[in-house]
């Protein structure tokens, strides 16, 4: 007779941690739309990271308004109970750093058990612009970096979101090279906190198409084993589990073995490999 295989049988095991709500003001769907979209993609479960809300009408055109906060934990909820039997929708929040808003950030943290917070460092919202923005192109690229380096060291986050988003701004101008010695500075300083930081498929749709981060930053955190969570930046449910293979191997190219997703605000890091098996074993793109 032949001999029958033991390995157990494939197992749904990856998140897709980072997409949004309509209550960000640009983002449609319904969280269950999320969720049917990471079970054909083949995904364990999503979490939602919509923008946090902040006070006194900061960036508010982009983010729910503080009194919408518990609608946006409901929605969550709601979303989880219509998924797919044996599908998680997990809670989390997209939360921007800014200097002096580190304790409304805390308290707001605390206001609901989310399973994890993305900090973000937005250079192109009116407020950050308005702070930091002086005319000096190169200046203003070594300020967003200090930004990310501050933000994993405020303890405030579990996971740094698109962490070169920077080089959006004037794109065509963007020089690798001449930003190296600020972006070295930047992920020792962070490495040091043990913050993890995010490979966001949604780069390959701005103005400088690649993932955040490229692929030689992406080299640099690996050098410092820096954790990585992958995340779509989904504002519509189309996206959920976009170009994860294709970032499995960026992360691999770059020197990783391991990619990780967070329960509880709990890192969990799995084998690329094991995880790549899994997307490929229920994605039904591949059925």
């Amino acid at each position: 007779m032949p001999n029958e295989s033991t390995d157990p049988a494939p197992r749904r095991l990856f998140f897709d941690s980072h997409m949004h709500t309509p209550l960000c003001k640009h983002a449609e769907g319904h969280p269950a739309e999320y969720a049917a979209q990471g079970w054909n993609a083949g995904l364990r479960g999503i979490i939602m990271t919509c923008h946090s809300p902040m006070p006194d009408g900061f960036s508010h055109r982009v983010r729910m308004d503080p009194a919408e906060f518990e609608d946006y934990v409901g929605l969550v909820a709601e979303g989880a109970s219509q998924a797919p039997d044996g599908f998680e929708v997990r809670l989390g929040l997209e939360s921007d750093y800014f200097p002096g808003m580190e304790g409304w950030l805390s308290d707001l943290h605390r206001r609901a058990d989310f399973h994890y917070i993305l900090g973000s460092v937005h250079w192109h919202i009116p407020e950050y612009l308005d702070a930091f923005w002086t005319g000096d192109v190169l200046g203003f690229r070594q300020q967003y970096f200090w930004h990310l380096a501050e933000s994993a060291e405020s303890g405030l986050f579990d996971c740094l979101s698109h962490p070169d988003l920077i080089k959006n701004a004037a794109p065509d101008e963007w020089d690798f090279e001449e930003m190296r010695p600020v972006i070295i500075e930047s992920l020792d300083r962070i490495a040091k906190t043990g913050v993890a930081m995010e490979l966001n498929t949604s780069g390959l749709y701005k103005a400088r198409p690649e993932m955040n981060p490229g692929p030689q930053m992406l080299a640099l955190m690996a050098e410092r084993d820096i954790p990585v969570v992958i995340g779509s930046d989904s504002h519509t449910p189309r996206r959920v589990g976009d170009l994860f293979l294709a970032a499995l191997g960026s992360l691999e190219t770059a020197g990783y073995d391991t990619v990780s997703f967070f329960e509880n605000r709990k890192r969990r890091d799995l084998p690329i490999d094991t995880v790549r098996e899994s997307l490929m074993a229920f994605d039904t793109q591949f059925a």
